[in-house]
């Protein structure tokens, strides 16, 4: 087997067991996104299964003597000569160098966007904690109380009335 079939089928196994399957499930929220990801790890799984099964295994050695006895001698060290003569080339990877610096961008940019994400994440779980805390307090709450925490409201108002601006 050439060497980079073999170097495919190992890396395919170890990203098997790096990836986090079922933390990657628990993100998804929606009934299509979980179809499409059972199909993408069924794809892997499949195509993991082939590289460990048909590209890791050596081809069996051909056993020259048994034909030389139900054939004959002549006709089988042809083939044996052919067959040694044959040269599989080997794969020459012309695609990675090409795609490898736009994926490495890619995740640049991905880890920047999942920090911006758990900013924003962090940012909105505040303000859904600060309209839980008002939501209860509203009904007992007085206008100095909200205009306490919300000073530019106050500026607001107090400016239309200063304006004699009434909404009309």
């Amino acid at each position: 087997m050439s060497g980079s079939v073999k170097k495919a089928a190992d890396v395919a196994f170890k990203a098997s067991k790096t990836i986090d399957w079922e933390g990657m499930a628990k993100l998804i929220v929606s009934d299509e996104a979980r179809k499409e990801f059972s199909a993408l790890r069924r794809a892997f799984d499949d195509v993991n299964s082939q590289l460990q099964t048909k590209f890791s295994q050596e081809p069996e050695p051909i056993d020259w003597e048994y034909y030389r006895k139900g054939i004959g001698s002549r006709i089988v060290d042809m083939y044996k000569e052919a067959y040694e003569s044959i040269e599989v080339p080997k794969f020459v990877d012309t695609v990675t160098p090409q795609y490898k610096p736009k994926f490495d961008a890619l995740l640049v940019e991905l880890k920047e966007a999942e920090q911006r994400s758990l900013k924003e994440s962090e940012r909105l779980e505040k303000e859904i904690a600060e309209v839980k805390e008002l939501k209860k307090k509203i009904s007992t709450m007085t206008a100095d109380e909200y205009f306490e925490k919300h000073p530019e409201l106050k500026k607001k108002f107090d400016d239309e009335i200063r304006n004699d601006y009434w909404g009309y």
